[in-house]
């Protein structure tokens, strides 16, 4: 499963990691989100000690939501050193991720 971020633990897990970091924002009621959840879950494991992957649910953590202007859902930012690297916007396919998420490796 992957890692759930949340308001207080994404400092921790995201911005000191010293891995890449794949955070997918999203929301129980987004179709979208739901589309891409098993890709995220897939490469969490395919991932598993070169990266770091997981998901925060933008309803339960409105503080990193905000602070990072979230505002279309599903938006998957990629971090290295604790910076913005990359993002996409929307559902996408696998291929689309791991090639961003390969980029940064």
């Amino acid at each position: 499963m992957a890692i759930e971020f949340t308001d207080d633990n994404f400092k921790t897990l995201v911005l000191e990691s010293n891995k890449p970091v794949l955070v997918d924002f999203w929301a129980e009621w987004c179709g979208p989100c739901r589309m891409i959840t098993p890709i995220v879950e897939e490469m969490n494991k395919e991932y598993d000690g070169k990266a770091v992957i997981g998901k925060l649910n933008v309803d339960e953590n409105p503080d990193v939501s905000m602070n990072y202007a979230i505002r279309s859902i599903p938006t998957i930012l990629f971090f290295k050193n604790g910076e913005i690297v990359d993002k996409h916007i929307g559902a996408a396919p696998k291929s689309v991720l791991v090639s961003k998420l390969e980029a940064l490796l």
